[in-house]
């Protein structure tokens, strides 16, 4: 089968992008021919360029033309979006529907209902966009502080909406858990077309032989990762905890660390991905304190695939994937005192702990390992290749005024 598989990359590398690579590497070791289409997003921060490259995202002739060609070159069976903004314009839908080659996007965040793309807002869960219009981001100026870049996002994302462009041009959507589905469905998307298949993890680290002697975060060092809800938990507290990643709030926390005199905390910094599942496999158990919905953190996957329970907050995609009191412990979202009471109550019984561990990997050989992923995605694909015989566009449609 041949994949050409579409992603832009991040400014900062983050799990979307260990995902695309991921799926692309498993495909081609099942023996399927995989074409990574991959755009790198490196345009400068000025409000004028943001809001260039994002009008420039509503349609491009240029890319329409350009995809066009590619897929008279390659002739895939399917072309897999993972993620088209800012740089891949919505055009390439088109152009796939006329050359009839059938299309599946997976959806590792929130874009299409909200342009930050997190459902999250000065601190807490916004869903503003969702039960009203996309326009109230941008009296927030939700993307990336900027109500020009906001605006011009958010006619994008409505302009498409009115052009039928999410319902009609993509045969699949591919979301990540129960939860993120409903979310989509509430959103419009037809709930015929979205289809539940979670990230994997290539390859398998293997369940650690024993168990670890302190705490551990793995994540980025930004307001939506719980990073302050973490610290506040560990004041008075004296059980190791190690933290791995960087990010905005680096600084600040070294300050805190120093001034709290808070020694049970080691910073370690970003490690290479090879370190980080060392670290976590030397880990009794994982605390992922992000408070925002999430999509399908390989943080909490890996910690599974290791034998590492996670204590999570009850928010999300975070509490369905992660099982309170069986493959972890949830505590109430924000707040540090119920987060300090169950690291505690995890450090005081390592023997349930332990079992909590091998009930993770057990979840992890079920659900999440890379030959039960691939059945998955097989399924879907020879799905729409086999439902795709729609009548091709002739013509580019006319771009709607919002």
């Amino acid at each position: 089968m041949n994949i050409l598989s579409v992603h832009n990359r991040y400014i900062q590398p983050g799990g979307e992008d260990q995902v695309f690579e991921s799926e692309a590497k498993l495909l081609a070791q099942k023996g399927w021919n995989i074409t990574p289409l991959c755009l790198q997003n490196t345009y400068p921060e000025g409000i004028v360029k943001k809001l260039g490259v994002a009008a420039n995202c509503i349609w491009s002739r240029k890319s329409y033309r350009d995809f066009a060609k590619l897929l008279g070159e390659l002739r895939p069976d399917v072309v897999h979006v993972h993620n088209f903004f800012p740089l891949v314009s919505p055009s390439l839908y088109y152009a796939c529907r006329k050359a009839r080659v059938p299309v599946v996007q997976t959806l590792h965040n929130y874009r299409l209902l909200c342009p930050s793309a997190t459902f999250y807002r000065d601190g807490r869960v916004c869903e503003e966009c969702l039960h009203h219009n996309l326009l109230r981001s941008v009296r927030y100026g939700c993307y990336q502080g900027s109500k020009a870049g906001t605006a011009a996002l958010a006619v994008m994302l409505q302009t498409h909406r009115q052009m039928g462009t999410w319902n009609k041009m993509v045969d699949c959507y591919i979301a990540l858990t129960e939860f993120a589905r409903v979310k989509f469905i509430a959103g419009g998307l037809p709930a015929e077309k979205i289809r539940v298949k979670p990230n994997f993890v290539l390859p398998d680290p293997g369940p650690r032989h024993e168990q670890g002697d302190y705490a551990l975060f793995v994540g980025r060092l930004v307001d939506p990762k719980g990073v302050h809800t973490l610290v506040s938990a560990w004041k008075g507290l004296q059980i190791p905890l190690h933290i791995v990643g960087d990010g905005p709030y680096r600084e600040q926390l070294e300050r805190d660390l120093q001034q709290e005199g808070m020694s049970a905390i080691t910073y370690r910094g970003r490690l290479p991905h090879d370190e980080t599942l060392q670290a976590m496999r030397g880990a009794r158990f994982l605390v992922f304190p992000s408070e925002w919905y999430e999509g399908f953190p390989m943080t909490i996957v890996e910690a599974f695939a290791s034998g590492v329970p996670v204590i999570c907050c009850r928010l999300g995609a975070m509490q369905e994937v992660v099982a309170d009191g069986r493959t972890g412990l949830h505590y109430r979202t924000g707040e540090a005192n119920d987060l300090a009471a169950k690291v505690c109550w995890a450090w005081e019984h390592p023997a349930e702990v332990a079992v909590m561990g091998q009930n993770a990997r057990d979840e992890f050989e079920a659900k999440y390992t890379a030959d039960r992923n691939f059945e998955m995605m097989r399924d879907i694909y020879q799905s729409v290749i086999s439902s795709c015989h729609g009548t091709a566009d002739q013509h580019q449609p006319e771009v709607v005024a919002v």
